[in-house]
């Protein structure tokens, strides 16, 4: 290889000592790919910059970099002299290249925002392939309602139990370990449900409260992976990023699984679903950090960029409870995830059922006419991160900007609902349910938002404490539902969600506050 020495000379009025050695900088492995740094001389009245590319030669097991500083002196010229200029062309003959590859210079935040998103895309593929097969399922082994609404919330036990255990986890340990831990048992589960099911129904309910196990603890942590990863400034917009991989999740699950079943019959829906759980773990385990601190590799102007607007930084050791009870904001947040977690989880569970029973769509077009209200969701909440990062940035308070996108959270869903009763078109009733999920995705720059304003120390902590009020909604909503069809109608499953959107809206709005108030 040809070697390129830079002479760092010195323009100062004092003489530099020359170094009796070359310094050398040497790495114990071979290097893979090009090594590019830069070399900074500052004086009072100028500042240099030089660029510096070392590759390895091949010949050894070790590099060499080596700079040779004179100790002649030098006035201060206009002009640098030709004897300290590194010419283009000396460098383009020694092979060195200066550029840094993109996919290096992309902020190392935006890449755990992007595996959270895809975590939870695949959290809502397994979750709601059930949805779909749970039609096939229930013809092959006689499953009536109650018992259909039986599976359906028994996921929900296993979610309800690691919610707060998954946020304390999280804010102790780190959120990478809990994530992984999550994604990976959930997925192990996904692909166990067909041998359960012909086990039978007492081993098919505890595979899928195993499942909920799994995802119980994906939110909390990723949360608390978040507030140390993400600015402020940026919140909005990462949430809404992730939490749209719920959404763009369900439009997977339930435009493939149709297909899937069709073709291979519905025991393919878990088996393929739950193997892609082993490539996202893969891919974690290589690039995700609990922290920006645990990161060797993240660069130093990100780090200080991080830092200087993060809010969340010490670790946690014990958990006030006391304290973080005693709060109305934090009620608020139980009550208003409560509220909204009914609609949003009934939606998510028996929506195929509803398009099959009332609007009657066969299977095939149960699945893809619910892909709509997701795709519109995905669309929804990216939109709204972005407004309420923008009205944040333009000085409108945290405060007023959660109470302004949580209100169309409720009260868009609510108005879209109870026009389902007066349509008698399906094309219209699928635009209805489109435009309440749509609505209702704003609810992520709402409260979903929130536990990292009031408590960003503990936001693990926090949000699995209003998510388990959101999965007691889920598990006594999709089994109400049920109950309520064996005895009444489809109207009556929509009041219930109504009644209780405008409940959440009267809360929030009264006692909810975008600033901190735990520290």
């Amino acid at each position: 290889m040809n070697t390129t020495r830079a002479l760092l000379y010195s323009f100062t009025d004092r003489p530099c000592r020359p170094l009796k050695s070359l310094p050398d900088i040497s790495c114990p492995k071979r290097p893979r790919e090009a090594l590019n740094f830069r070399v900074r001389l500052r004086t009072d009245q100028r500042c240099c910059i030089f660029r510096v590319s070392v590759r390895n030669s091949g010949r050894g097991e070790t590099g060499k970099v080596y700079a040779d500083v004179k100790s002649d002196r030098y006035e201060i010229l206009e002009s640098v002299p030709e004897s300290v200029k590194l010419e283009e062309d000396a460098l383009d003959d020694a092979g060195l290249d200066s550029t840094v590859p993109w996919w290096e210079e992309f902020p190392k935040r935006w890449v755990i925002v992007i595996l959270c998103f895809s975590a939870f895309l695949l959290c809502n593929m397994d979750r709601v392939n059930m949805s779909i097969a749970i039609l096939p399922m229930s013809a092959e082994y006689n499953w009536n309602p109650a018992t259909v609404g039986l599976i359906q919330s028994s996921f929900f036990w296993g979610y309800l139990l690691t919610q707060i255990a998954g946020g304390i986890w999280a804010d102790t340990v780190g959120g990478k370990r809990v994530l992984g831990f999550g994604v990976i048992w959930w997925s192990i589960a996904t692909a166990l449900t067909p041998v359960a099911a012909k086990a039978g129904l007492p081993f098919l309910l505890v595979v899928r409260a195993f499942m909920g196990i799994g995802e119980g603890v994906a939110m909390p942590a990723m949360n608390t992976i978040l507030s140390k990863w993400v600015p402020v400034s940026e919140r909005s917009r990462s949430l809404a990023l992730v939490y749209s991989g719920m959404y763009l999740g369900s439009v997977t699950g339930l435009g493939f699984s149709p297909f899937l079943i069709h073709q291979f019959g519905w025991p393919s829906v878990f088996y393929s679903f739950g193997s892609l759980g082993t490539v996202w773990f893969a891919a974690w385990l290589s690039k995700a950090h609990s922290s920006p601190l645990d990161d060797p590799q993240l660069r130093p102007e990100e780090k200080k960029l991080i830092f200087a607007n993060s809010s969340s930084k010490e670790p946690v050791k014990s958990i006030p409870w006391g304290l973080i009870l005693s709060k109305g904001p934090v009620w608020a947040l139980i009550v208003s995830h409560f509220c909204h977690n009914w609609g949003t989880f009934i939606l998510l569970t028996w929506m195929p059922t509803y398009y099959n029973q009332v609007l009657k769509f066969n299977l095939t077009e149960s699945g893809l006419f619910c892909v709509l209200p997701w795709l519109t969701m995905a669309f929804s909440a990216n939109l709204g991160g972005w407004i309420a990062d923008t009205l944040v940035s333009k000085g409108l308070s945290v405060t007023t900007v959660r109470k302004i996108m949580q209100s169309i959270g409720f009260l868009g869903p609510a108005f879209f609902l109870t026009q389902l009763s007066h349509i008698d078109s399906p094309a219209m009733a699928v635009l209805c349910m489109a435009c309440s999920q749509g609505t209702d995705a704003f609810s992520q720059s709402g409260l979903y938002s929130n536990h990292q304003d009031i408590a960003p120390r503990y936001s693990g902590v926090l949000l699995g404490l209003s998510n388990t009020a959101g999965v007691l909604a889920g598990v006594f909503g999709t089994a109400s539902t049920g109950y309520i069809l064996q005895h009444g109608s489809w109207d009556d499953v929509f009041k219930v969600s109504v009644g209780l959107y405008l409940v959440g809206t009267v809360v929030w709005n009264l006692f909810s506050t975008g600033e901190k108030i735990l520290d």
